[in-house]
């Protein structure tokens, strides 16, 4: 179980993922990068929005996250910015992930990333779908909890 980063160590956040699925547990990995990566992952040039994490012969990959190449970072290398890149885990990790995915039916999604110790981290979230009726339920409930704290302010 990961802790929450700090906004200021913060790189990117998948704020969709919360609406469309029910976060089970947190994961923390580390990020196989190249250099023009890292230096983009630094100027916050990255989205995780449409991304997603699959696990193949014992190893996970995170599919369709975007990193922008900075112009000045990648002039002699040929940059791309939705690549495949390899999450580093522990292999008892790896197997719990390949346990639940394949027997309970969840999906890992990449929640956030951000820098720990001058590493960068994702931390992925197994989670499991939600039908419409529970993302209305969830909204009918935040809306209810920000009523709730307006009506204890005006008192």
């Amino acid at each position: 179980m990961s802790k929450k980063p700090t906004t200021n160590n913060q790189i990117a956040n998948n704020k969709k993922a919360y609406h469309e699925y029910f976060i089970e547990e947190h994961y923390e990995t580390g990020l196989a990068l190249q250099g023009w990566e890292v230096k983009s992952l630094r100027a916050s040039r990255t989205h995780l929005k449409e991304s997603y994490v699959l696990l193949r012969g014992g190893e996970a990959f995170l599919f369709g996250c975007h990193i922008s190449p900075l112009a000045s970072a990648s002039t002699h290398v040929q940059a791309d910015p939705t690549r495949t890149r390899k999450l580093l885990l522990h292999k008892d990790e790896i197997g719990q992930l390949i346990g639940s995915v394949e027997r309970k039916g969840y999906t890992l999604i990449p929640l956030s990333m951000y820098w720990k110790r001058n590493r960068a981290k994702l931390d992925i979230g197994l989670a499991r779908g939600k039908k419409e009726h529970d993302k209305r339920a969830t909204e009918k409930d935040r809306d209810w909890e920000r009523d709730k704290q307006r009506l204890v302010r005006e008192r």
